[in-house]
């Protein structure tokens, strides 16, 4: 004799409406996120604000430049690229860096992430090389400390050693003149 236990009428209607509850859920909250304004593309950096990471990463072997050591930017703005030899994003913003790397105002120094040094000193010496010093993060460490989500990202630090923006992504000409060099101005007038 086999007792076999039905679930009660309520539970299985629970059972039948719980997917279509979690659908309506995840629909309101994309909704709501879609029509709140921000950009979904901009991801926030809990670092803004904050002193850059100490870091003193040793210079790209075979180029005359120091590496980079947050050290010496007390004082003055700085750019900090992170980029890759095997990053194709890296690739397309490179004429872009070497456009930037024309104004003297700040300086422009790189992250070399995770890359073997003969192919990063390839890849700037195929498209030129624009950076005033260049640190290499081989086990991408310091990256971390950075938070870094990947490359190619962009760090404006103001005179007082602090980071005043960060670009995810590739900078484009647009990019650069609707955010980035806003961004550069502000630190720039802004006490050292």
């Amino acid at each position: 004799m086999s007792i076999e236990t039905e679930t009660p009428a309520p539970r299985r209607r629970l059972f039948v409406l719980l997917p279509l509850l979690v659908f309506l859920g995840l629909a309101g909250l994309f909704l709501w996120q879609l029509l709140s304004g921000r950009d979904a593309s901009e991801i926030p950096s809990a670092l803004i604000g904050l002193p850059a990471p100490q870091t003193s990463l040793p210079p790209l072997e075979g180029t005359s430049l120091p590496g980079l050591d947050t050290k010496s930017f007390t004082g003055k703005v700085t750019l900090v690229n992170v980029f890759a030899s095997w990053c194709a994003p890296c690739r397309e913003e490179h004429p872009v860096l070497l456009g930037l790397s024309q104004d003297k105002r700040f300086t422009l120094a790189a992250l070399n992430y995770k890359d073997q040094p003969e192919n990063a000193r390839r890849f700037l010496g195929d498209l030129g090389n624009p950076y005033q010093a260049i640190g290499v993060d081989p086990a991408g460490r310091a990256a971390i400390d950075w938070g870094v989500y990947g490359v190619p990202e962009t760090f404006v630090i103001g005179k007082d050693g602090r980071i005043a923006y960060k670009h995810v992504g590739p900078l484009t000409p647009e990019s650069v003149r609707a955010l980035l060099l806003p961004q550069i101005e502000k630190a720039l007038a802004a006490p050292g």
